[in-house]
């Protein structure tokens, strides 16, 4: 890291933000920064960076982080990253794309940079150099509406060696200032880079048979030959399987002659056993991949932007006699660690399906939890807020990622109050996710007793909730709100209220009564009991009028049974008909009708996503060995695709990797192990409720702050064993809660179980 060349003039140090010039920036630039700075002693250095969209940085020469977090247009969010550097020269260099358009993860505006370095609490002055990065071709193509430019880049054309801490910058032109905008505080931990070495997988020669490379990339990547014969070989093809999806970037380093073409396409799933580039439901073109031109000798060939996939292939375009390997690595963006949580039982199949959804958990964590990493990486409220929340839980003590997807919702909120449904990018409001967003908030105070969300978000909640009040007919919530999404597949409701987004309201009512209960806020609260009644009323009288559960349909049931609306004869004749509903589908009924795409809109379908809502209530009716059927038939049926993470839907021409379709990891974690946290009680509460059905034993761990909960149970011919220990006192909360019991033994080692004989 030391050994730097020094510049033959030294630029004025620079803060605030930069870029190339105050003129106008077209689409799709890139830049390069060097800032250089020295240290008098060895120190840890932390660096604040933030930029309009995308860069990737270095440090000395080393490969550091990339970024920005997704902000609100308005205010800004530092990342705040820091490494141990020693005394002497040292240099930071970022490549920055200004891709010029609304992402998912940004909106538009104006392109600049900031980074600032510091170490013992006072900053570095950084003399800065840039410029534009002339081998990269502006707007080929993007990704899709979604996402950013695919790279396509003359190697040839850069400047060699400009990462180098020895490259002489001296002739590049000094950045000047540019306006940003506001920053707030840093609202949780960025991702990591984490390096996963590769074996590659199949390969072969390749020939091309689509002309004009620039025409249609992914239609010629998709075309080409992989197993020539009639054709002359005209370069190589390797695959790689990361395991799962993943969101990040190949690292190749190759040997080739110049003038080589190297392009690395990734996709969830292979089509016909190769690697399609199309990404589909993109609502419009897609292209998932980069090409680069090599400038000859050994190379290392890295895409700046991470991009989803399971399956990752590359096609070089070179005398195959001539090309060599030399480095192969996976370098994924990762919101998550390994989690703490853990489960095991008696059926191999369910660990199984437990896994996936951790799994998919994993691969849709950046800054944020997302909906996928390929298709969208969006902010969906609603993919959060349901069933990311509670997978989050099972897996992880430390919800801070939730915790700030939950705070720029807010901070993205519309006019009318309605907290944001995507954001901070592409943006859209869904009243239906705007009223799970306040019931999530306070599901996830029972999860951490973290008041401070409560407090920081109660002025962006009673806004919210002043929206639905505003638009409460005699008929329910009107469906004038916005989009009230219930489903895939779901049929759309008529009439002037929407009577499932009333129900969504009504449960958030009652969240938000406990919320401001919480705070002391009593007049508030006593506010939102009656409008929890008002709710009630006119959905206890709608029921009441409907002339059969046909009409009331299985959505609305569902939701009706979660919030005891219908209760003795009639809640048990609710969960019959829905039991009989869903054993009619797919993929209970291998013949029943598939939810193919977004355009189906039927009575006789059900989504994974809707069995996080349909699945407890049903539990109490129909006994814990439906829902473990059904984690069997519908999640089995994902993995006897030989899928490692949870479908969108239950048809393999969605996506392959969506979180919200994940609900059997939290469900037997919470029913199965039986413990589910009540912080919002007291610290360390947790009620116990156990839900074996046939299952032999079980164990696992309950991922908690201060000390996680470790948990084993087995079935004896006269009862159920069960033990649960931790290292700090614990409190079970019984049925009735009167009988809680504090736990006060701490021990390092499970304690033994009766013998099951």
């Amino acid at each position: 890291m030391n050994g730097m060349a020094a510049p033959s003039s030294h630029p004025q140090a620079s803060v605030g933000a930069l870029w190339l010039t105050t003129e106008p920036a077209p689409p799709d630039t890139h830049a390069a920064f060097r800032g250089r700075f020295d240290l008098p002693s060895p120190a840890p250095v932390t660096f604040r960076l933030v930029g309009a969209s995308w860069y990737v940085l270095w440090i000395d020469g080393q490969l550091f982080c990339d970024g920005p977090s997704r902000f609100h247009p308005d205010l800004a969010e530092y990342e705040v990253r820091s490494v141990s550097l020693p005394a002497g020269p040292h240099l930071i260099a970022a490549h920055v794309h200004h891709v010029g358009q609304d992402t998912r993860l940004l909106r538009h505006r104006p392109p600049f940079f900031f980074c600032q370095a510091a170490a013992g609490g006072q900053d570095l002055p950084v003399a800065w150099r840039a410029v534009e990065l002339q081998g990269y071709t502006a707007c080929v193509r993007r990704t899709n509406p979604e996402l950013p430019w695919i790279e396509w880049c003359d190697t040839r054309r850069l400047p060699t060696g400009w990462l180098d801490p020895a490259f002489d910058d001296s002739a590049w032109p000094i950045p000047v200032a540019v306006p940003a905008p506001a920053t707030g505080p840093t609202l949780g931990p960025p991702p990591r880079l984490v390096d996963h070495p590769l074996s590659r997988g199949p390969t072969g020669q390749l020939a091309e048979r689509f002309a004009y490379e620039r025409d249609e990339p992914a239609a010629r990547f998709l075309l080409r030959d992989l197993a020539p014969r009639q054709l002359p070989p005209q370069g190589l093809w390797c695959r790689y399987d990361l395991g799962r999806v993943r969101l990040g970037r190949l690292c190749l380093t190759l040997d080739l002659p110049a003038g080589s073409v190297v392009e690395i396409a990734a996709s969830e799933h292979l089509i016909d056993g190769r690697v399609s580039p199309f990404i589909t439901l993109s609502a419009g073109p897609s292209c998932n991949l980069d090409h680069f031109v090599a400038r000859g000798g050994v190379q290392q060939f890295l895409p700046i932007h991470p991009r989803g996939g399971r399956f990752v292939e590359v096609h070089l375009l070179a005398d195959p006699q001539a090309v060599r390997f030399v480095a192969e690595h996976y370098l994924e963006r990762a919101g998550l660690p390994e989690p703490q949580g853990q489960f095991h039982c008696s059926d191999p199949l369910l660990n199984r399906i437990w896994k996936m959804g951790i799994d998919t958990l994993q691969a849709c964590a950046e800054d944020t939890l997302v909906d996928n990493p390929t298709r969208e990486r969006g902010l969906w409220c609603g993919d959060v807020t349901s069933v990311g929340l509670e997978v989050m839980a099972a897996g992880y003590a430390d919800l801070s990622l939730l915790r700030r997807c939950l705070v720029l919702l807010a901070r993205c909120a519309a006019d009318n109050g309605l907290v944001a449904g995507l954001c901070p990018g592409q943006g859209a409001t869904v009243s239906t996710y705007a009223a799970q967003w306040v019931t999530a908030c306070w599901r996830y105070f029972q999860h951490t007793g973290d008041r401070s969300l409560l407090e920081d978000l109660y002025s962006a909640a009673r806004r919210n909730m002043e929206a639905f009040v505003a638009h409460t007919t005699p008929a329910g919530v009107a469906s004038t709100l916005g989009w009230a999404f219930v489903d895939w597949g779901a049929v759309a409701e008529t009439g002037p209220g929407h009577l499932s987004l009333t129900m969504l309201c009504l449960e958030a009512s009652r969240a938000m009564e406990n919320w401001c209960r919480t705070l002391g806020h009593d007049p508030d609260a006593q506010t939102y009991a009656a409008y929890s009644r008002r709710l009630s009323a006119i959905l206890c009288q709608w029921l009441a009028s409907a002339e059969s559960l046909d009409e009331v349909g299985y959505h609305r049931l569902i939701h009706a049974l979660r919030l005891g609306l219908l209760t003795g004869p009639s809640a048990r004749a609710a969960a019959t008909a829905a039991r009989r509903h869903i054993l009619s589908c797919f993929p209970n009924q291998p013949s029943a009708t598939r939810l193919t795409d977004p355009g189906v809109h039927r009575h006789d379908l059900i989504t994974p996503y809707f069995a996080h809502f349909a699945l407890p209530a049903l539990l109490p009716y129909l006994g814990m060995d439906f829902l473990l059927d059904q984690y069997r038939i519908g999640w089995g049926w994902m993995l006897d695709q030989g899928i490692t993470t949870t479908t969108e839907v239950f048809d393999v021409r969605w996506s392959h990797c969506h979180q919200w379709s994940a609900c059997p990891t939290w469900q037997l974690t919470r029913y199965v192990l039986g413990l589910t946290p009540r912080f919002d009680l007291a610290p360390r509460h947790f009620a116990l409720a156990l839900f074996s059905g046939s299952l032999q034993h079980a164990s696992g761990t309950i991922p908690v702050g201060g000390a996680p909960l470790h948990v084993q149970w087995q079935r004896t011919p006269q009862d159920i064993q069960f033990a649960c220990w931790s290292e700090q006192p614990f409190t079970l909360i019984g049925d009735p809660p009167e009988s809680a019991r504090r736990v006060e033994r701490s021990l390092p080692l499970p304690p033994p179980l009766p013998s099951a004989s």
